[in-house]
């Protein structure tokens, strides 16, 4: 764009995008990032990818953070949702099972995501399965899975993996049988064994979806038909378990975690498992603040007292699980279901007491189970297999029943469904993620979100101000009062004492009421709550808070930390694998492949490498995308390479001896780096051109919604300054337009 005007210098006006969050950390917002039976055919076996294109997206919306589906390998690599775990230690880059992806993705896809959300602002939390495990047996009709010495429903209890020392072969069982790699489990694992002679029915012992893990400190013992058959100790599946879920942390770099299944293992060995994630992790551990929600089924006083349980073993003196409100989101329900006769007035008292970490939600992939036409829109519901029901996103009282999920204690979980129509679009497998016309969010939800974080609702205190049949009234003290009204016809009102003091004007960012209100010198106010029949904007609900209050989201960008563990007995060797791992080979400079990391243009990236031993010569390198070489490091002990890449793409790590007369030995290597905003960001344009009467040029940049772009000025189309930086869209005033006759600007992608 250029310009040929001079004009006289005056005041500069720049319209920033501000980011005013402010809620506890127990008050993020949480979207669970997938439905049930999650696909885009777009997006084939790459759900990682398909989330790492909506991030930018989610980032303008608030969200602070994504749950993800379990992501190790299942035996039905890409047909299962991750539900039915088979290798722990299989994050989509073995060649087993018949397939190296899983549904979710690859292990590059899955590490790359991480770092996409994290360079958004965004926390990922990972769903865990610490209760059962499936499908033992080859990929050749489950060879080797049965050990005839088995006790209980199923003989199909040896679990044994391939890796980079054994790659698959022809699928025997004699060839299952002898595969090394990690963590392998035999019968006595599992409930029944002799240390522990139960399966059901009690919640513990019952093997309701596989093979049930037994944590008992005996239940250890050798497989009777497998070749490879190591020798297992006290606390087996404790100890394994355990290792595993650092190793998870470490490798991905995830932030916290939500527990599948919380009621069917013991308390102690969750307190356990979330004590060494939070405190015992190294570099990864998650700190007193690590997001860690049980998805425990019960009434109000069983999920306390489950909450109590896990807090105290083990000795106690940690806060570190909450769980998911089961007893809200049922009265929840009701409240849609029960057209208009429901009392609002139960509300308060349907919560759980222990609320520093519970997370209140109203649909979630168990709760939502649609039958679905070809294009995947709803035309009925499974209600079989829905646990305690749906709640319809087309429902109009959906929308009060998030207004006080949000408006009680803990973090607020959106379902996927809920916040994205793809159940009425036609598109629900056909959709790009970053199209908001194809995947259209819901207004109110995106409104309620906006509110919610701009007024830091969870930094004030939870304060119901107005039970009624029809009419609920939560103030969070002096930043936010929520109204809420399930009546169909008839708008609601009461005045309320409020915290925001005498005479402060309070404005509805709901929309739903187009008039300020002040509250009076006593500090009260007269809430007004639309009725739910869509005569206004907004059904059922409204959030009034102090006047003055704008802007978008714009979090800083976070690095990303991820340590790959080079053994033998981890990664995979096989040609159809991603062809990482493995220890450096003994006597020999052969090349291993670590990993990839997909890392931002002129951002610094540190790698930090730590042999088991010290005094072996080896190479570090780094390769881009092409396959050619960017920088290196040679040198004995532990190593630090640091460098800025050129291009945000994938690069590859690899290490081998400088020297073929070397013990093998295993290797780690940690990798800092920060990723992209997005995978694809779109060309930056500019809109609204115009001379102000002050003599000042303004502009409106577009771009990718949320993405950072970055203005830039020259006279010559040499030399060119930074001008300003901000996130898309927004509007900018040059007042240095003047200074020369000749003023061109561009813009450029800032990750």
């Amino acid at each position: 764009m250029r310009l040929r005007k001079a004009i006289s210098l005056l005041a500069l006006i720049c319209c920033f995008i501000t980011d005013a969050r402010a809620n506890p950390w127990n008050g993020k917002v949480v979207l669970q990032g997938f439905w049930w039976n999650y696909w885009n055919n777009n997006y084939p076996n790459d759900w990682a990818t398909y989330l790492a294109d909506l991030a930018p997206r989610l980032r303008a919306m608030g969200i602070d953070a994504v749950s993800i589906p379990p992501t190790v390998k299942n035996q039905n690599a890409t047909g299962s949702v991750g539900y039915a775990p088979f290798d722990h230690y299989d994050l989509g880059d073995k060649f087993q099972c018949g397939s190296t992806t899983t549904r979710f993705g690859t292990k590059d896809a899955f590490l790359r995501m991480v770092a996409v959300l994290h360079a958004n602002g965004i926390d990922v939390i990972q769903d865990m399965v610490w209760n059962h495990l499936n499908g033992a047996g080859s990929e050749n009709g489950g060879a080797g899975g049965q050990d005839p010495s088995a006790w209980g429903s199923t003989p199909y209890k040896n679990f044994r993996y391939v890796c980079y020392a054994t790659p698959v072969g022809d699928g025997s069982a004699a060839d299952y049988g002898a595969r090394l790699g990690r963590f392998p489990k035999n019968w006595q694992n599992f409930h029944p064994n002799p240390a522990h002679n139960a399966e059901g029915p009690d919640d513990i012992t019952a093997s309701y979806f596989g093979p049930d893990i037994c944590y008992s400190n005996a239940a250890f013992g050798l497989s009777s038909n497998c070749s490879y058959n190591p020798a297992q100790s006290a606390n087996y599946m404790r100890n394994g378990i355990r290792d595993w879920s650092i190793w998870l942390k470490k490798q991905t770099g995830v932030d916290g975690f939500r527990l599948d299944a919380a009621k069917h293992f013991e308390t102690w060995a969750t307190q356990d498992f979330l004590w060494n994630l939070a405190y015992n992790a190294v570099f990864a551990s998650g700190g007193n603040q690590m997001y860690a929600v049980g998805e425990y089924v019960g009434s109000t006083s069983e999920m306390d007292s489950w909450v109590d349980a896990v807090n105290a073993s083990n000795g106690g003196g940690y806060d570190l699980v909450g769980s998911f409100d089961f007893s809200l989101r049922g009265a929840l329900k009701n409240m849609v279901s029960s057209s208009g006769s429901f009392d609002l007035r139960s509300l308060p008292s349907a919560q759980q007491n222990r609320r520093s970490r519970t997370a209140p939600f109203v649909n979630s992939h168990d709760t939502f189970r649609p039958m679905l036409s070809a294009s995947g829109n709803y035309i009925g519901w499974d209600t079989g297999n829905e646990l305690g029901g749906h709640i319809d996103p087309f429902d109009p009282r959906i929308q009060a029943a998030y207004a006080v999920a949000m408006a009680v204690d803990g973090a607020p979980n959106i379902f996927f469904e809920d916040l994205f129509d793809v159940g009425g679009t036609g598109r629900r497998w056909t959709h790009h993620p970053d199209n908001p016309v194809e995947l259209p969010a819901r207004d109110w939800l995106v409104n309620l979100l906006w509110c919610y974080q701009k007024l830091s609702f969870k930094d004030g205190a939870y304060l119901v101000r107005w039970q009624a049949a029809d009419l609920l009234i939560i103030e969070r003290s002096a930043h936010a009062i929520i109204g809420v009204n399930d009546n169909w016809n008839t708008g609601q009102n009461a005045t309320v004492q409020t915290a925001f003091g005498p005479n402060v004007q309070l404005h509805d960012y709901s929309g739903a009421n187009g008039s300020d209100i002040w509250t009076d010198g006593s500090g009260r106010a007269t809430i007004l709550v639309p009725p739910c029949n869509g005569t206004n904007v907004r059904r059922g609900y409204c959030v009034w808070g102090p006047a003055g209050v704008n802007g978008g989201f714009s979090p800083p960008n976070r690095s990303t930390t991820q340590e790959w563990e080079m053994a033998d007995d981890l990664g995979d060797s096989h040609p159809n694998s991603l062809g990482q791992g493995g220890a450096l080979p003994a006597n020999s400079t052969a090349i291993r492949t670590a990993g990839k990391i997909f890392a931002a243009n002129g951002k610094t990236v540190t790698i930090n490498t730590y042999p088991q031993f010290s005094t072996n010569s080896y190479e570090l390198l780094v390769f881009g995308n092409s396959g050619a070489p960017l920088t290196n490091v040679v040198g004995v002990g532990n190593l630090t390479l640091s460098y800025a890449p050129p291009d945000s793409e994938y690069e590859t790590i690899k290490v081998h001896y400088t020297e073929a007369t070397n013990a093998s030995q295993k290797i780690w290597v940690k990798v800092n780096y920060t990723a992209p905003t997005s995978l694809k960001p779109t060309a930056p344009s500019f809109a609204n051109l115009k001379w102000l009467t002050n003599g000042q040029f303004q502009f409106t940049l577009n771009g990718g919604l949320g993405l950072s772009y970055l203005v830039q000025a020259s006279s010559d189309l040499t030399n060119w300054s930074a001008i300003t930086t901000n996130a898309a869209p927004f509007d900018y005033t040059d007042i240095a337009a003047g200074n020369t006759s000749v003023r061109f600007y561009r813009g450029v992608y800032s990750p």
